[in-house]
C-alpha cells in the first residue's frame, strides 16, 4: 500500500517505479540454494562451512524482509493516524489540474490503493472526494 505524507509531490511514487531491483528476493536466493545442491559434484560436496553461510545469508534475507515488513506497517498506522487528526479542520488542496481549493475536511475513508479524504469546499459546498494526503498543501488549525 502507498503511504502518502502531507506535502508529499505529487507523482513521486511514479518517478522511482522504473528503478530497477538489484538485490535478491528470498525465492530467488532459495532457487539459487537448491540448484546449487541439486547440480554438486558428488565427488566434491558442499563445504560445511560453506552451506552454514548460505544459511546465515538466508536467515539474514528473511529477516530484512520482516524489518521491512514492520516498517511498512507502521508507515501505514502513521498514515492512517494523520488522516483522522485532519477531520474538521480547514485545508487547502490542490487537484489533478492543479488548481488550488479551500474547504474543510469531512470525511477519511481507508481503501487498498491507501487513504483518501473527502473535502467540503468553503466557497460553493461541493464535496471533493478521493483526496489524496499529498494534495494537501496547508491545514489551519
Amino acid at each position: 500500500m502507498a503511504v502518502d505524507s502531507i506535502g508529499a509531490v505529487l507523482g513521486a511514487s511514479n518517478a522511482t517505479s522504473g528503478v530497477q531491483q538489484k538485490a535478491i528476493n528470498q525465492n530467488d536466493f532459495i532457487k539459487l540454494f537448491v540448484s546449487e545442491l541439486q547440480f554438486q559434484d558428488p565427488m566434491q560436496p558442499l563445504d560445511n562451512s560453506q552451506f552454514l553461510l548460505q544459511l546465515s545469508q538466508f536467515e539474514s534475507i528473511e529477516l530484512s524482509s520482516e524489518t521491512n515488513q514492520g516498517v511498512q506497517d507502521m508507515l501505514t498506522m502513521n498514515s492512517s493516524s494523520q488522516s483522522i487528526s485532519l477531520l474538521n479542520h480547514p485545508v487547502q488542496v490542490t487537484g489533478m489540474d492543479g488548481s488550488t481549493t479551500a474547504g474543510k475536511i469531512s470525511a477519511v475513508s481507508f481503501t487498498t490503493g491507501g487513504v483518501q479524504l473527502s473535502v467540503t469546499a468553503s466557497n460553493t459546498g461541493t464535496v471533493m472526494t478521493g483526496v489524496r494526503l499529498s494534495q494537501i498543501n496547508l491545514v489551519q488549525p
